[in-house]
């Protein structure tokens, strides 16, 4: 470790983004999200104001999250067994055409059901391309520079989260309509796939029919998880902690009845949290790694259920932004450290199907967190959701540090 802490002052973060393919990598990854963010604040906007009902925006998460819980396994083996790198250009093509069917939808004012076929069809697209996106990384960067591409990917991918929601904000009040944000949405996918086809995977080869199709190869992930609990703690208390607290999805009832901010209101606000996670994943790369981890990761999600309550009781825009900016600072340390662990304790050959998991416990807590949080607030209203969310993460927190003790203990032999 003495070894390690002299060299760091003559790193560069920057060494890292000098390589060619990685930057292709980035890029397109990150074109990509600020298209779905594009869509994300149109759906939102449209959804509710044809609506006025809290559950259309509910149903909005739970059919995104089904093709993800459904095609997690075959998507894992998938992207051990075939070509990464063309799992992920099919899926990018599909994104397109649903985007311009969204498009379709929203510009002949067709029935919200048309939305929500649009919906399942990307989900269905996202849930098998994740893992395969997921674990090209380590394709792309020598074992070295890996945690330092890791902090970079996290850090674009949260600009690219920030711009998304302003950019598609900023059209939908341009344009007096959705239309415009899916079309966006689509040329940008369309984009990320050119890019990811001039990528070329150099460190770790593409698999090639090495995996036996099993019912032990396609459970692999699970147990690997399962065994490693680390692993298990950390993406455990990141599932329910962002479930429970998860405000985003009911951010269009915040910004046109309680806040009163209209279209451009909504896109500041949905990209409060990536701005504070832009922030904190800037600071993070210059810093060296953290010495605790485990314990900064506790600290971090319970902070992030503070600001969440104070976000529920906020009558006032600048005070819901900021409370917004810091649970994305704050969420991103705990997407470090789930992320960091994952790729760096997991083999190779095994990568895509754990990082498959990986993807069902974030889209549980993202897709998932939106439909339990529209579902309370059609119960009992939008900020008795929101608070409550943020109560709920507290006590995740202390159960997740009384069952996983090793979570608080993680890094400190580092620090001897």
């Amino acid at each position: 470790m003495a070894e390690r802490e002299s060299e760091s002052p003559t790193h560069s973060p920057y060494t890292v983004l000098r390589n060619r393919d990685l930057m292709l990598y980035l890029t397109a990854r990150n074109l990509a999200r600020i298209g779905s963010q594009l869509t994300s604040v149109a759906i939102g906007w449209e959804l509710y104001t044809r609506t006025r009902d809290p559950m259309a925006l509910a149903y909005v998460g739970l059919v995104q999250f089904l093709p993800v819980l459904v095609l997690a396994i075959p998507a894992g083996h998938a992207a051990d067994r075939f070509g990464r790198k063309q799992i992920v250009q099919s899926a990018h093509l599909i994104l397109a055409f649903c985007s311009l069917g969204l498009a379709l939808v929203s510009g002949l004012h067709a029935p919200v059901p048309w939305v929500y076929l649009c919906l399942l069809c990307a989900g269905l697209a996202r849930g098998f391309s994740g893992p395969a996106t997921a674990s090209m990384l380590p394709q792309f960067v020598p074992p070295e520079q890996f945690e330092s591409a890791i902090r970079w990917n996290s850090s674009v991918s949260q600009i690219a989260s920030m711009l998304g929601p302003a950019l598609g904000g900023a059209v939908i009040a341009l344009g007096r309509s959705a239309t415009p944000a899916f079309l966006l949405d689509a040329g940008l996918t369309l984009v990320a796939f050119l890019f990811i086809a001039l990528a070329v995977p150099r460190y770790r080869q593409e698999p090639r029919q090495s995996v036996p199709l099993t019912l032990e190869s396609l459970t692999a992930g699970l147990r690997f998880v399962w065994r490693t609990r680390i692993i298990l703690a950390t993406i455990t208390l990141d599932l329910f902690a962002v479930l429970l607290g998860g405000a985003v999805a009911l951010l269009p009832i915040y910004a046109t009845d309680i806040l009163r901010v209209g279209p451009q209101g909504l896109g500041w606000l949905q990209a409060a949290p990536s701005a504070g996670a832009v922030c904190m994943a800037l600071l993070l790369a210059h810093l060296p790694p953290l010495r605790r981890p485990g314990l900064a990761m506790l600290w971090a999600v319970a902070g992030f259920g503070v600001a969440t309550i104070v976000f529920g009781f906020s009558r006032s825009f600048p005070l819901s932004l900021a409370m917004l900016f810091l649970t994305g600072a704050l969420d991103n340390i705990s997407v470090v450290v789930r992320s960091t662990l994952v790729q760096t304790l997991t083999p190779d050959e095994m990568l895509g199907r754990v990082s498959a998991v990986n993807q069902v416990f974030i889209s549980s807590s993202n897709q998932l967190g939106g439909f339990e949080s529209g579902l309370v607030a059609s119960f009992f209203g939008p900020v008795v959701s929101v608070v409550s969310g943020g109560i709920g993460t507290l006590l995740v927190v202390g159960a997740v540090a009384s069952a996983w003790p090793e979570v608080r203990a993680f890094g400190e032999r580092k620090a001897e």
